[in-house]
């Protein structure tokens, strides 16, 4: 009798053929939506993916755009771990926005202070990849997201069948990175039509959307640490 209630229970747990593939469906569809959103909506890293295909060419732009494959993950895994404990992390995001705001001012600072075409120097290091997962890492952004968005997204994905989850992070990352290489390549294959005023121009536009940035995390990491 104890085998056929364990039998039952298992056969009652499976996702029936299909409700639960359009589940799945779903669930790898919210991934590519999200992704795509995120891809290509404004932002420090997508700025620094831009201004670093413009001033040292496509391939430290593409560098860029993979700062996410090494955010995420761990933010990911603790946004998880502590998803029932939301109100215990405002102060340590309130802290991480600051750090960030200061960080995506330097940022802007360097746009600012550049006077001329960058073109890629053999001897020079960029740092590209270190700085994408600065920028990523130190935005408050993807902490609100995995801890209120993609956290329980995926909690609920892996109790329907952990393919489920894995399936989102995929869709979701892939689209993320792959917007914005794409986004790398277009700008470092044109960026030698850029000279003179027209590259300064585009770089001071850079550099104040990076100062918008900075100025919104600043903001936020003043009210979650109730200053405001």
């Amino acid at each position: 009798m104890q085998h056929l209630d364990t039998g039952s229970r298992r056969r009652y747990n499976r996702p029936m053929n299909g409700f639960g593939n359009i589940e799945i469906l779903s669930t790898l569809g919210s991934g590519v939506v999200l992704g795509l959103s995120a891809g290509l909506s404004p932002g420090p890293l997508l700025t620094l993916v831009l201004a670093q295909s413009m001033r040292h060419g496509t391939r430290e732009g593409l560098k860029v755009a993979l700062a996410p494959f090494f955010t995420d993950a761990p933010v990911i895994l603790v946004c998880i771990l502590v998803l029932k404990r939301l109100s215990q992390f405002g102060s340590v995001l309130g802290v991480v926005s600051l750090l960030g705001a200061a960080f995506v001012l330097w940022l802007a600072w360097e746009s600012f202070s550049v006077r001329g075409m960058e073109l890629a120097d053999p001897d020079a290091d960029p740092k590209s990849l270190r700085r994408g997962v600065l920028v990523n890492f130190l935005n408050p952004n993807i902490y609100v997201f995995w801890l209120t968005v993609g956290g329980p997204i995926i909690l609920k994905a892996w109790h329907q069948t952990p393919l489920a989850a894995v399936g989102f992070l995929v869709c979701l990352l892939g689209c993320l990175v792959g917007c914005k290489m794409t986004l790398a390549v277009i700008v470092g294959r044109s960026r030698h039509l850029l000279a003179g005023r027209a590259y300064l121009t585009v770089m001071r536009t850079l550099g104040v959307m990076l100062l918008l940035f900075a100025l919104l995390m600043l903001r936020d990491g003043l009210r979650l640490l109730g200053v405001m």
